[in-house]
């Protein structure tokens, strides 16, 4: 994340040729098919001096096709935006939920323990069933064997876990009625569990709608299309750099399209600019346990 942020020329070169994590590999391939299609089209002028086509049509075309472009990449960067500002929530009500159960609930160590390792699991646990993931590494470690196995058994997993919180958070108010939650304490921590399965079923509704099969199809189609009437446009005015051209040409289109299309699901590890959930997670688990180890100091 620093990467983006740190006002460094450094980073701009660094940025400007870097090919990991960028849409080159992805794009490259297509880019070539387009670049080896014009090549075809400069053979085809030199015998058919006929195929060629106005350069103006092409780039009144050209200007239609960057505002549908910008449409897509917009439209995935929102999804991408929104569910970052949904974990954000997670981050937070994980946080307020664990403040206070620890403020307001029972002495009882045992209870402060699970409330807290539950509610760590519980990012964990959302990560994992956003990418249809059943091993559960870090559930393991919070909460034991057992437990991990009976999370990863379950129908929907954070369901679950926030089920299990209730249950815990039920026990802290009615079996410690001296010193345990009240009433008002007791809705306070229970909408901060409530929030959380808000937060989880918004992420799934990203998730399990991507954007409209036939905007995809049509914005592709005017792609291939535009790429390759492009040669037959520059052919007669540049010669055998219409290759190069065509190529300089495709790769932002391409790039802009396979962007827009890995912006629809930021939750999956292998998309371009996915959220660091992992560095999420952690650093949650880090303060709720923190927490914990502060008070019995």
């Amino acid at each position: 994340m620093s990467d983006v942020i740190t006002p460094s020329s450094a980073w701009f070169w660094r940025h400007a040729f870097a090919y990991r994590g960028s849409a080159t590999p992805h794009v490259l391939p297509r880019v070539l098919v387009f670049a080896g299609f014009a090549a075809l089209v400069v053979l085809l002028h030199r015998t058919f001096p006929f195929l060629r086509v106005a350069a103006s049509p092409v780039e009144v075309s050209g200007a239609a096709l960057a505002l549908f472009l910008v449409l897509r990449t917009n439209a995935g960067y929102e999804r991408w935006w929104e569910g970052r500002k949904l974990w954000g929530g997670i981050v937070n009500q994980s946080r307020n939920l664990v403040i206070d159960a620890l403020t307001y609930g029972p002495v009882e160590r045992d209870w402060r323990e699970q409330v807290v390792r539950w509610s760590a699991a519980f990012p964990h646990v959302v990560r994992r069933s956003l990418r249809g993931q059943r091993d559960l590494p870090e559930v393991r470690e919070l909460l034991g064997q057992p437990a991990a196995q009976a999370i990863a058994g379950a129908q929907h997993m954070p369901s679950f876990v926030a089920s299990t919180v209730a249950a815990l958070l039920r026990r802290g108010r009615t079996e410690s009625p001296e010193d345990g939650l009240d009433g008002f304490a007791f809705k306070n921590v229970d909408d901060q569990r409530a929030l959380l399965v808000d937060e989880v079923g918004a992420c799934e509704r990203i998730l399990k709608t991507p954007l409209a099969f036939a905007y995809a199809v049509t914005i592709r189609r005017f792609i291939v299309i535009y790429l390759a009437l492009v040669p037959f446009g520059l052919v007669d005015s540049i010669g055998w750099a219409t290759p190069f051209v065509t190529m300089f040409i495709s790769y932002p289109i391409l790039a802009l399209d396979h962007i827009g299309t890995e912006l629809q699901n930021p939750f999956a590890e292998k998309s371009l600019g996915h959220l660091p959930l992992e560095e999420i997670c952690a650093s949650l688990q880090a303060n709720l346990l923190a927490m914990l180890d502060e008070e019995h100091r």
